[in-house]
């Protein structure tokens, strides 16, 4: 994984925006990244350094959020992702370049979609249904990015927003931790991966700080619409890429 000077630039910045929705909202830093590198790469590439930084991030982010985490949810999304991670790798990885490009900005757009819309749900979802979305995050996480359907489906739910925060960054350290020997087998993971991962920690973690500071004093629904609509758009341009 050879890149140009404007290349690692350009990812450097997108390191330190994701890392700031990450720390602001909980959620997107995955999505955001591997969009984000897919318009100068091969966005596989970066799938195993996101797990990393999320890893990082979760621990940066976890003081304070222990007593707001419902732990049986995180159970079932975890049985639930302990399926669906392995056939998402087992498709993901039996594409191309351009095929698998068009795939995750296709994804990307499609929980753009979703989260823009606004659905809502009378009650919070408890029990075996949150395992179906955990299958849903497994097969999302192939290229990193399960966060995404469940902060769709978190968000549909009348759920304190200190749980839903919580619970997330609770659930993502131990996804990521399942997620990294199969990403080894499935030859995404090498010497690049930590040095990438060495490379963009600073300003993901300088990035993820400044979230967590924001996150406090800024209207959520106003930030959440300008996380989305980024996404969108840099899920747009890699669709652009992958046809083009």
């Amino acid at each position: 994984m050879t890149l140009g000077q404007g290349a690692l630039a350009w990812l450097a910045v997108a390191s330190l925006v994701a890392g700031f929705v990450r720390g602001y909202s909980g959620f997107g830093f995955s999505a955001l990244l591997i969009a984000a590198s897919s318009l100068v790469t091969n966005p596989l590439n970066f799938v195993a350094v996101v797990v990393i930084l999320e890893t990082v991030m979760s621990l940066q982010a976890a003081r304070g959020a222990g007593p707001h985490v419902d732990w049986g949810r995180v159970g079932w999304l975890m049985g639930g992702a302990a399926l669906g991670l392995p056939l998402g790798l087992w498709v993901l990885t039996g594409i191309s370049e351009d095929a698998a490009r068009a795939v995750i900005s296709g994804y990307v757009l499609l929980m753009c979609v979703v989260l823009l819309a606004g659905w809502r749900l009378s009650r919070e979802v408890t029990g075996a249904a949150n395992g179906v979305a955990g299958v849903v995050s497994g097969l999302a996480n192939a290229p990193g990015m399960g966060g995404l359907p469940l902060a769709a489906f978190f968000a549909a739910q009348p759920m304190p927003a200190a749980v839903f925060r919580a619970t997330l960054i609770a659930f993502f350290p131990l996804l990521d931790l399942y997620s990294a020997p199969l990403y080894w087998l499935a030859g995404l993971v090498g010497w690049d991966t930590l040095r990438a991962s060495l490379l963009a920690l600073p300003v993901t973690l300088l990035g993820n700080w400044l979230g967590g500071r924001h996150f406090f004093g800024t209207d959520p629904q106003d930030f959440r619409r300008f996380a989305i609509g980024l996404l969108a758009g840099l899920a747009v341009l890699g669709l652009g890429k992958a046809v083009l």
